[in-house]
């Protein structure tokens, strides 16, 4: 069913576009009904515009705070124009049809954004403007709302294509979006109240509010859909904003590698020129160097078979001559803050390689959810953002390490922090040597870091690996003293984990008569 709009109500916060709106209106006879600056943009445009208080007879009144409640504006909104009890409440009571809606509320989450304090935070609370969208939303089938700018240009089409009149097939469809508008501001709100306003990190409910930026081809296998979503109130810069200068489109494994990799570059962020190569969002090589070509050749060398088809991840703006290293092996997706001219321009030769520039890098002390789906509902908790500063380790061995022992515990220590559980790590001068991810045991887990260091020897043509004399990182706490018995036959001298079994008592009397030296964080980094 078309219905012929006849008169409209513009209410906007975000005036963008809302004259040229008004104009195309004004062209079909359609009366302007209006409230305070929108009225007057009209006004000065040198359009007819009523003023919302001449409809209902009462003026704006509490700074603006009641204007639109009123049951003129609420009857002409819900009124179902083919009931006769409807029809006849309109006439008794001097109700008349509002046929379009357009309204933008408040702008709460900007206002939140830019640090304002409570009361201004308090006053972008829209009222009257969701409760117009959400009557009118409800009686679509009479009335059409439309609640995005970017909606405008669609809206005078459909008026064009129906002599100012409006289908309930487009009337539908704005009014799925109104709903998800009001949704996702009402969200807005309450994860202020909850997070700033109470302090509560987990709320007995939890808002949230995304919207789809972008539909990937497929999800983790082609059978499944995938689309990313980037959340309504703005959110630390990530992968999810990074600009993608070049090659194809990417795909859900891509971004969630790139994020594996983004998010462990970051941790040395403020560190030297660092590079991280991942594959199936497990680290297979992290180093360190007085530049980045040299640590893109330290990372590489660690297993140089699974970077092939992985994911770079670096924490300075890439140059051409690691550009052209990279471009040596087939890789899926760089990132990093920037890209010279010259980098760029190596990179255009390799069409399906995805690069991009993320801009500054995430904090990894940064705060806020992770939140994972299961049958049935969601596990949510607090990101493990946990730094480790140097003061807080604890010697439990005989003998302390040496200055490098310790700075290749740290390295390892934060490379294992990304690397799925059970995570073995060895790392030697700034370099990891062999990483070992989601075991079933830890000992498993060692043994195989050990083995690829091996083979990483054997093809760089290296006299040994590079777990000789290196630190091991675990993850959690060793249960039993055959895992570190088996870092021992690697080679390591130095191992830094979390601590608190009840054979820790035994593990270090193992790493005491093996000459290790070892130290405890009291925390640990599981990764599912």
């Amino acid at each position: 069913m078309n219905v012929t709009v006849t008169r409209a109500l513009l209410s906007v916060s975000d005036k963008s576009g809302i004259l040229d709106l008004a104009r195309a209106l004004d062209r079909y006879g359609v009366e302007l009904v209006s409230t305070g600056g929108t009225a007057k943009a009209i006004r000065d445009a040198g359009l007819p515009v009523r003023d919302i208080s001449d409809l209902t007879g009462f003026p704006e009144m509490m700074d603006g705070r009641v204007k639109t409640l009123h049951p003129v504006v609420h009857g002409g909104l819900l009124a179902v124009r083919d009931n006769p009890e409807h029809v006849a409440s309109m006439g008794e009571h001097g109700i008349g049809a509002i046929d379009l809606v357009v309204v933008n509320l408040y702008p709460f989450a900007q206002t939140v954004a830019k640090g304002a304090d409570r009361d201004e935070i308090i006053e972008n609370i829209d009222i009257g403007g969701p409760s117009m969208v959400r009557s009118a939303a409800k009686n679509h089938a009479h009335v059409a709302i439309v609640t995005d700018p970017a909606d405008y240009a669609a809206l005078v089409e459909e008026l064009d294509a129906n002599a100012g009149a409006t289908s309930l097939e487009t009337r539908r469809r704005f009014a799925a979006k109104a709903y998800a508008a009001t949704a996702a501001y009402d969200s807005a709100i309450a994860g202020w109240f909850a997070s700033v306003d109470q302090g509560e990190t987990l709320p007995q409910t939890l808002p949230l509010a995304f919207t789809r930026a972008d539909t990937l081809r497929y999800g983790e296998n082609p059978h499944q859909t995938a689309a990313l979503y980037l959340p309504n109130t703005g959110a630390t810069r990530g992968i999810a904003q990074g600009q993608q200068l070049q090659g194809k489109e990417l795909s859900y494994n891509n971004y969630n590698d790139a994020d594996a990799a983004l998010e462990l570059v970051s941790e040395f962020r403020d560190g030297p020129p660092t590079v991280v190569i991942v594959k199936h969002a497990n680290p297979c090589g992290v180093a360190t160097g007085d530049t980045l070509l040299e640590a893109y050749q330290a990372a590489l060398a660690c297993d140089s078979v699974s970077a092939f088809g992985g994911i770079i991840a670096l924490n300075r703006p890439l140059d051409a001559e690691t550009a052209r290293a990279i471009s040596g092996i087939f890789t899926e997706v760089v990132c990093a803050p920037d890209a010279d001219a010259e980098a760029r321009a190596i990179f255009a030769a390799k069409k399906n390689l995805r690069l991009i520039v993320t801009g500054e890098l995430p904090d990894p002390a940064r705060g806020g959810l992770a939140i994972k789906s299961i049958a049935g509902g969601l596990l949510v908790q607090s990101r493990d953002n946990g730094l480790l500063a140097a003061e807080e380790l604890k010697v439990v061995t005989k003998r302390a390490p040496t200055e490098q022992e310790l700075a290749d515990c740290r390295f390892a220590w934060t490379v294992a922090k990304h690397v799925k559980s059970n995570a073995i790590v060895y790392a030697k001068d700034g370099s990891t040597a062999g990483v070992g991810a989601g075991q079933m045991n830890r000992l498993e887990s060692a043994r195989i870091a050990a083995w690829k260091a091996k083979d990483a020897a054997e093809k760089a043509g290296w006299a040994e690996p590079r777990t000789i004399g290196s630190a091991v990182a675990s993850d959690a706490f060793f249960p039993f003293a055959d895992g570190l018995m088996a870092a021992v036959e690697a080679g390591a001298t130095a191992v830094i984990q979390p601590g608190g079994s009840i054979r820790d008592a035994e593990v270090i009397a193992a790493a005491d008569e093996a000459g290790l030296a070892m130290v405890f964080t009291g925390m640990r980094h599981f990764r599912h």
